[in-house]
């Protein structure tokens, strides 16, 4: 593989190369088209001085065409010596398309070269644009004039001049062309070599910086934007930020494999512990009985973890539809709310329903049943005895609102951020030795449920005063009506 740098600085050359040979080309062809043009002038002057000469003759009453001995007609002596003055081709024709005057450069010419440029320039217009002639080894530029005074006899004035040099390069040209802009492109090139250095170096240190940030252990760094140049800059920015997000997810992703081997390692050993004292030959059979079903107590604790696990992992890669219908979601509270009765009685705390609203959304009805769950169980779990946990259900004009409030101990201000972590809990050490201690999984899922329908979950607490989740779920139009302003009531 050609390296980038070199890569690079071959097209700059190359496109200074084509550059400099199409101003060349250009500046060839414009010093063509006007060394042409000079040449047509200069005809142009001769045919004029011929024509003036003739016409002068004629003014003086002096004979123009004269007939020799043998009965051809041609110019008289004394016009024609003056004729001979004029430089290079000149031509003559009388009013019989008769050649009636030929200068020394056209009697100089061989009879085959005579009767090409006879063909040559009975073809060109009378006082029109110039024509090339090639007469043996000589490129000749005609212009022809027609003689419009009937008293001389002659019909037209053609005077050519060689265009001998026209399409050759001047010496200087030549000079800038092979050897001033060869020399130009190279210390151009160079110069576009040494600055590309100067920037893949900067581009190669990013990249060992990169590449030294290569596992976990090493995302803590960040790279430099020391003398680096506005876009080089903007790039380590960019590197930085997502270092960063990277540093985030690899210490998310180290907390969560600790903490689901945690909460595997304490089942598996309570589970291998009962196993082994139902094998065992010693154990009476109610002993043996006990132990088993404390082994599927605690598979069915694992399945629980495992199946949330799947559902977090499925949401995470996107891959967790949801069954969308209508749900009546007063139906739905009043289902929560019998069943959080029912696991409040058995706690001793007090579960209301102080009101509920008639609405229905568009959701997955067994999320949102245990997204509901979900809150109500976690309020009666951390609440005492004797406290009382309140449920409602309200109408808003774009919205529609599922609280639960609790008399429990409340968060400490420094845990709400972490509230919706996965494993994260509160107090860990209650949680995990209470009769119905959980994964820490509950709010992570119920978050992911609401985010999923397009709303949100919060949270409000304070320490030793309770806490209070609220579930914000949007209404479609059609399902938008008047609010009922109704909330839970102060604890």
């Amino acid at each position: 593989m050609i390296p980038a740098r070199l890569k690079l600085t071959f097209v700059f050359a190359g496109a200074m190369t084509v550059t400099g040979a199409a101003l060349g080309i250009a500046v060839s062809a414009s010093r063509t088209a006007g060394a042409y043009s000079a040449i047509a002038r200069e005809a142009l002057a001769d045919g004029d001085l011929a024509m003036r000469i003739v016409e002068q003759a004629s003014k003086d009453r002096e004979p123009v065409v004269v007939r020799d001995s043998s009965g051809v007609e041609q110019i008289a002596r004394s016009v024609a010596a003056r004729l001979e003055v004029i430089p290079g081709y000149v031509v003559i024709v009388g009013r019989k398309a008769n050649v009636v005057f030929t200068s020394f450069d056209v009697r100089d010419l061989s009879d085959d070269d005579w009767t090409t440029l006879q063909h040559g320039i009975a073809d060109l217009p009378d006082d029109g644009p110039a024509g090339v002639i090639s007469v043996g080894q000589e490129r000749i530029l005609f212009v022809a004039h027609a003689i419009h005074d009937s008293t001389t006899r002659l019909s037209r004035v053609v005077t050519g001049v060689r265009v001998r040099g026209a399409q050759s390069l001047p010496t200087e040209l030549v000079t800038t062309l092979f050897a001033v802009m060869p020399l130009a492109i190279a210390l151009a090139s160079w110069g576009m070599w040494l600055m590309l250095g100067g920037t893949f170096r900067r581009i190669e240190r990013v990249r060992r910086g990169v590449a030294d940030i290569t596992d976990g252990r090493s995302l803590h760094r960040r790279l430099s934007t020391d003398e680096a140049s506005p876009e080089i800059a903007a790039l380590i920015d960019t590197l930085n930020s997502m270092i960063a997000r990277l540093e985030t997810s690899f210490a998310a992703l180290r907390r969560f494999t600790a903490d689901a081997s945690h909460e595997l390692k304490t089942p598996l050993a309570v589970l291998r512990a009962d196993v082994e004292r139902a094998m065992s030959a010693t154990t009476r059979k109610d002993d043996r009985l006990v132990a088993l079903e404390e082994a599927l107590h605690e598979t069915t604790r694992m399945a629980d973890l495992v199946e949330s696990l799947l559902t977090l992992a499925r949401a995470d890669e996107g891959r967790f539809d949801l069954y969308r219908e209508r749900v009546d979601l007063s139906e739905l509270t009043q289902e929560v709310y019998e069943t959080a009765l029912i696991l409040g009685e058995g706690a001793g705390v007090a579960v209301n329903l102080p009101f509920t609203t008639e609405v229905t959304i568009a959701g997955d009805r067994t999320r949102l049943r245990q997204l509901f769950l979900n809150l109500v169980t976690n309020a009666i779990k951390y609440t005492p005895r004797g406290g009382r946990v309140d449920i409602g259900l309200g109408r808003h004009p774009d919205n529609v609102t599922f609280a639960v409030r609790d008399t429990g101990a409340g968060i400490a201000a420094a845990d709400l951020p972490h509230i919706f972590e996965r494993f994260w809990r509160a107090d860990r050490a209650r949680s995990r030795t209470a009769e119905r201690g959980g994964f820490g999984l509950g709010l992570a899922i119920s978050q992911w449920i609401a985010q999923a329908h397009g709303g949100t979950l919060t949270v409000q607490s304070r320490l030793g005063k309770g806490s209070l989740f609220t579930l914000t779920l949007p209404l479609d139009a059609a399902d938008r009506a008047e609010p009922d302003d109704e909330t839970l009531p102060e604890h």
